[in-house]
């Protein structure tokens, strides 16, 4: 047997082996990738997720490919899969977001890094934020939520709008000295809000688009922000809020790393709250029996601290005491879904129930899809404070600004909803539509 032959006839086994391989990898998930690089992202982000991913899941089954924000995708909504993706194989499928998110808010921000890095920030922020430094700051949050009521009786506002200025100014309380809040926080809120309008955008970053808008925000922000560490520095000073921490020489951060984790915290503090809070103001107008409820238990709270002689200024321990207005937060996060969906990313390709996973694509578990899952929630869709299990607040922040504005809301004030239409637009996240416009009246019943 010749030399070439036998070169020719390892060539074919080890074509042959290569085949079989390929053969036997297993094929990607059913799905539509949608257009090139825009994928479905407009399909996703222009109509209600529910009737998005509700389509898909009839269709295809609970897994399913598609292309988000440039990214290729593999959806999933069964809790099962839910749960080996971002617990039991966790490994396999690190946290992760779109390139266009990351650019938005700043590649250095906690969200988009783990290990030693991730850890270190964490630890910070928790420092600023854990349930025992929060008590102190309860009647200033009040002064907060007091005068965006005040603001808003007797006209018609867009309820998100509102709720995120109050959100946004709650989350400078434990960010910034109140002077700088006082000096900055306008500019701050102006940009924040253009950077906040394009979180879900294409990152096509040309002139006039909203990515461009956004990024250029963000510039101005960093440097706003620049601007307040440098005057910091000159004075010398120790701060103990967030920014102090961050800018603590022994932590050894950069500017850089400062100014993204400051963007993203804000967004983590404020987006998301001021979501919850409008989703909260209309489920009670359309629920009054829970808002009968809600009433009955903050004046329970008023009436025994007049009992008992005590200051009518809600304190750490009153929030303590309000466990029907806890279920509705509850509630309102199984229901309205803020978070749709998180994102993961598969660091080797995944043989997952039979589909190939393929390394580097985006995974993305359907939290709203399990929220509404008829098997577990008898009336999936219907909002009812008391139908069982629900999912956690886990923000004592969020969860503490939330529960005095419902104080106050509903033991001094009446809304109506000015638009009947039902919809959900984005905002960055899930919104009722139109912000939900309502008129906010002086009073305690919902007309």
């Amino acid at each position: 047997m010749d030399l070439p032959f036998i070169l020719f006839l390892c060539f074919l086994l080890t074509a042959a082996a290569l085949l079989r391989r390929r053969r036997s990898k297993p094929p990607l998930p059913p799905g539509n990738m949608g257009w090139p690089y825009i994928g479905e992202t407009l399909q996703l982000y222009s109509q209600n997720p529910n009737t998005f991913f509700e389509s898909k899941v009839k269709k295809y089954g609970s897994i399913f490919k598609s292309r988000i924000l440039g990214c290729p995708c593999v959806i999933i909504s069964s809790p099962e899969a839910a749960k080996l993706v971002l617990v039991s194989k966790s490994e396999l499928f690190r946290p992760t977001f779109p390139a266009s998110k990351e650019r938005i808010l700043g590649r250095q921000a906690i969200f988009f890094h783990q290990g030693d890095y991730h850890a270190k920030l964490r630890r910070l922020v928790l420092r600023t934020f854990m349930p025992e430094s929060i008590p102190g700051i309860v009647s200033d949050i009040e002064s907060i939520a007091i005068s965006c009521l005040e603001s808003c009786q007797g006209k018609m506002i867009i309820t998100y709008q509102e709720m995120k200025t109050y959100a946004f100014d709650v989350a400078l309380l434990l960010i910034l000295r109140k002077d700088e809040a006082g000096v900055y926080k306008e500019d701050l809120k102006q940009c924040y809000d253009i950077v906040e309008k394009g979180y879900n955008s294409m990152p096509i970053n040309l002139p006039g688009t909203l990515f461009h808008r956004a990024m250029k925000a963000r510039e101005k922000l960093a440097e706003t922000l620049a601007k307040i560490m440098f005057l910091r520095r000159q004075t010398k000073q120790i701060h103990e809020d967030l920014l102090g921490s961050f800018m603590e020489e022994t932590e050894g951060l950069s500017d850089e790393q400062i100014a993204d984790n400051i963007i993203g915290v804000i967004f983590a503090a404020s987006g998301t709250t001021a979501s919850i809070l409008t989703w909260i103001i209309k489920y009670l107008a359309e629920n009054q029996g829970v808002l009968q409820q809600v009433r009955e238990e903050q004046e329970g709270i008023m009436e025994e601290k007049g009992r008992s002689g005590e200051d009518r200024a809600l304190k750490w321990e009153d929030t303590k005491s309000m466990p029907i207005t806890t279920r509705v937060i509850q509630e309102t996060l199984r229901v309205a879904s803020i978070i749709s969906f998180t994102f993961r990313e598969a660091a080797e390709d995944v043989d997952f129930n039979g589909y190939l996973i393929p390394k580097g694509w985006k995974v993305l578990p359907l939290f709203r899809h399990i929220h509404h899952n008829p098997e577990h929630f008898a009336d999936p869709y219907k909002f009812n404070p008391t139908s069982g299990a629900h999912c956690c607040p886990g923000n004592e922040l969020g969860k503490l600004e939330i529960l005095v504005l419902l104080h106050h809301l509903s033991t001094k004030y009446s809304w109506t909803i000015m638009s009947p239409e039902d919809g959900i637009q984005y905002g960055p996240f899930p919104l009722p539509n139109c912000g939900l416009p309502i008129r906010i009246e002086q009073g305690s019943r919902v007309f």
